[in-house]
Parts: structure tokens; C-alpha cells; sequence
């Protein structure tokens, strides 16, 4: 495994500001910094996009297809909506672990539900961002795996 795409939804731009009490106090900068200096040091080239656009996030999905050895997704919002995002995951093939920085499943009912976990191999939440780095080391014991197979 060598190149990882970290895809960050709705309001991530915002890491830092809105509500520290539950994201924390790193901006998206810092968290981005963070991954690439991990990755780096782990062999992994890691590139990082975020946006508040469902479509931008899709076209991100699918031009990873054979650039791309992972998908580290924190899908914001659309984790709970988006049908389209899941299936973008399951036609490019990619392995994809999703990320959210708070307990998804201690918060509202409604974030209970992620469309993502279909499709993804595994999720990590609750860590803050710690969980980004968590899931490089699981896409990589994923690969591990695979090619001792």
C-alpha cells in the first residue's frame, strides 16, 4: 500500500471553531499535518480534500480508482443521508475506512445511522483525530492481510 485519499465532508473546514467541546480545538490544517507526517513516516503518500459538496466528495470517490491504495472518509453529515456517497464506494473498489472524530453512536439517534459502514471495512470514531491515524495503520493491516493470503 502507498497512497492513501483522506476525504473530509460538510463543516470539517470549520475543525476548530465549531464546537471544540465535541470536535476538539485542531483545525483541519493541524488534523491534515498530522496525516501526512504519520503517513510519511509509515511509507504512505497521503493526499487530503475537503468540501462541502456532496458531488465534489463522489468525484474524488471515483477518480481514486487506481490511484489510490485507500480511502479514509469522514463523510460529516452525509454519513447519516447520502446513498450516493455509499454507492460511490462500493463501485470504485477502494478500500475505505470511515472516520468521525466524536462517538457517533453516544450522540443524537439520528447520527446513529451510516449509510458509509455498508460499504466501508471498517469504522473508527470517537478518538477525535487520532482515529484518521488509526485508520492508515487498519488500511494497512487490511493490505497486510490481503497479501498474505
Amino acid at each position: 500500500m502507498n497512497s492513501v485519499l483522506i476525504l473530509n465532508g460538510p463543516n470539517l473546514n470549520l475543525l476548530g471553531t465549531r464546537q471544540p467541546e465535541v470536535y476538539g480545538s485542531e483545525t483541519l490544517a493541524m488534523v491534515e499535518e498530522k496525516c501526512r507526517a504519520y503517513g510519511a513516516s509509515h511509507g504512505l503518500v497521503v493526499a487530503c480534500f475537503q468540501s462541502n459538496h456532496e458531488g465534489a466528495l463522489l468525484d474524488q470517490i471515483h477518480a481514486a480508482k487506481g490511484v489510490h491504495d485507500g480511502i479514509i472518509l469522514n463523510a460529516g453529515a452525509y454519513t447519516h443521508t447520502s446513498i450516493a456517497l455509499m454507492d460511490a464506494i462500493y463501485s470504485v473498489e477502494v478500500p475505505t475506512v470511515e472516520v468521525h472524530l466524536s462517538n457517533i453512536h453516544a450522540r443524537e439517534s439520528f447520527r446513529h445511522t451510516s449509510h458509509i459502514a455498508r460499504a466501508a471495512i471498517g469504522q473508527i470514531c470517537g478518538f477525535g483525530s487520532f482515529g484518521y491515524l488509526m485508520a492508515m495503520d487498519a488500511l494497512r493491516h487490511y493490505y497486510e492481510g490481503r497479501a498474505a493470503k
